[in-house]
């Protein structure tokens, strides 16, 4: 199947094209078509990493209608990276249409640039909850003409369902159909088309789910070692709490690697950073807290490392599911004390996929790795002949004492 099967219009077909999507996703055959359509409210529930930005963001953007200034669409966010994340794929996916303006709205920006902003005249308001509600109480954010609302998640839902139309279409997408994600559908969907592409809370496709069982002191040393042993490793290491992720943060860079914390207690600009680096691969390990990690989109994670089982298994799957992303492999990796060996067998039930026990590498293994990794990345090294002529005599002068083999060693 094409876009074009889908019924999407040539504005939004070039505007994929550009974006190199050769075909849709299989939540995009299912979902875009329904939303196109204009059939009712629907839950979507797709593995993370799958498309689903764009299962209800072409059709958000498709039924705008651009001659009208007012807000006709919300998709409502937990986090800010989320809502940037989101905010930037719908306006790549409208770059060719004319006229529409959609706006991310978010705490720990100024509010007086999104109320500008609003005044202008936004069509699509991406936004987390708080901000929004914020700018619905001080007249910034017209929701009394909304015909679509997307969501994932309960957080100060009952007030901007009180702020749009009670007749307007609600869909709600998550990776896994949680206690939570059900009590939504209950209470605000109105007889919903739910599509599921998988099994409702089945983990990430192409994701290798391995543990290694450890006494408690022992974590953060077996945290070393398998970071040690994959000298590549561009990995989120996830903690239950903002003090647990900034103490593992600081004992990382303080034994020499180059990790970064990412939670609640850093000011907005600090996890703007945070993430800009870690996007362009300049920070290597990020230890963050569930919640601000929450939705991340990054490419090519080789790993997630669970500094301990989460609480909630429905976390484990949005965990894992941050890599092996895009067809691409990942590996989620699970430091369990002795006292929480039983939650891998519930946590193997509830993705349907089986954990492989592991044994730390040794001392001798990850010196091995390290020394191969350090001559790969020799042979790799592009040469500018022309640029390290000029220092070649003095070079070969200072080092001409060493013969190959005491170059080598």
């Amino acid at each position: 199947m094409t876009f074009q099967d889908l019924g999407i219009n040539e504005s939004i077909l070039h505007a994929i094209d550009e974006m190199g999507f050769a075909s849709p996703m299989p939540i995009q055959e299912k979902v875009i078509p329904c939303l196109l359509a204009q059939t009712g409210d629907l839950i979507g529930l797709a593995q993370t990493g799958t498309g689903k930005t764009g299962a209800y963001g072409i059709p958000l953007i498709q039924n705008t209608n651009t001659t009208e200034a007012y807000t006709q669409s919300i998709v409502v966010c937990p986090t800010r990276e989320l809502c940037l994340q989101i905010a930037g794929d719908m306006t790549d996916f409208s770059k060719f249409i004319p006229g529409i303006h959609i706006l991310p709205v978010y705490g720990g920006a100024s509010i007086e640039r999104q109320i500008q902003a609003l005044r202008k005249g936004v069509h699509i308001i991406i936004a987390t909850p708080g901000r929004l509600i914020d700018l619905w109480k001080r007249g910034a954010a017209k929701l009394d003409k909304v015909s679509m609302l997307n969501m994932g998640f309960s957080e100060d839902i009952e007030l901007i369902f009180s702020a749009i139309p009670e007749e307007h279409t609600t869909l709600l997408f998550s990776a896994t159909m949680s206690r939570e994600i059900e009590k939504i559908a209950r209470k605000y969907l109105r007889n919903p088309q739910e599509i599921v592409i998988g099994s409702r809370n089945e983990g990430a496709e192409k994701v290798n789910h391995e543990f290694y069982l450890v006494h408690a002191s022992d974590k953060y040393a077996t945290l070393k070692r398998i970071v040690d042993y994959y000298p590549r490793i561009y990995a989120i290491i996830f903690c239950r709490t903002k003090i647990e992720t900034q103490e593992v943060a600081d004992k990382l860079i303080q034994d020499g690697y180059n990790a970064e914390p990412l939670h609640g207690d850093l000011s907005q600009a600090q996890r703007d950073l945070t993430m800009s680096k870690f996007r362009r691969h300049n920070t290597q390990l990020l230890v963050a807290t569930d919640v601000a990690a929450r939705g991340l989109d990054v490419d090519d994670l080789t790993h997630v490392i669970n500094y301990g089982l989460p609480e909630d298994i429905e976390n484990y799957t949005h965990r894992s599911g941050r890599t092996g992303r895009a067809g691409k492999k990942g590996t989620s990796i699970s430091i369990v004390h002795l006292r929480e060996q039983g939650k891998i067998k519930k946590i193997e039930k509830e993705i349907g996929k089986k954990f492989v026990k592991k044994s730390l590498p040794s001392p001798k293994d990850i010196c091995t790795k390290q020394l191969f990794n350090a001559i790969d990345t020799l042979e790799r090294i592009d040469v500018d002949e022309e640029a390290i002529e000029p220092f070649l005599p003095e070079v070969f002068h200072k080092l001409d004492w060493l013969d190959k083999e005491d170059i080598i060693k």
